[in-house]
């Protein structure tokens, strides 16, 4: 788990950024699948995004808690939001998903969420 999402994101999208560079085709790919799926339709931006941090959480990916906890502080998501998804990942994965429950709620703090109320 990371202390740094912010600088961890920087970190990870200077290395893609070179990807981009180096293998243009394969990232462009990624890019459409991205952006196909993350497009309105049935599911709100929030909900994608809910869902999105839920598997980083599953699949124990630093930077990810980073990019999805970004952009759930940015697409307003309350702190009790993402706290029931929290408990659905630890509902699902245990003792390791409540580990990085914990770090995902970091990350979406970090990026300006909403804070506990001492």
């Amino acid at each position: 788990m990371h202390d740094d999402y912010k600088g961890l994101i920087a970190a990870v999208s200077a290395k893609t950024a070179q990807m981009r560079h180096d293998i243009p085709d394969v990232m462009q790919g990624f890019d459409t699948l991205a952006k196909s799926a993350c497009k309105g339709g049935a599911l709100d931006a929030k909900t994608k995004e809910l869902i999105a941090m839920a598997l980083s959480v599953g699949a124990r990916c630093d930077p990810c808690l980073g990019y999805h906890g970004k952009a759930l502080a940015k697409l307003g998501a309350s702190r009790a939001e993402v706290q029931e998804m929290l408990g659905m990942c630890v509902y699902m994965g245990g003792g390791p998903s409540l580990m990085y429950a914990a770090a995902a709620l970091a990350a979406y703090e970090e990026f300006g969420g909403e804070k506990a109320v001492p």
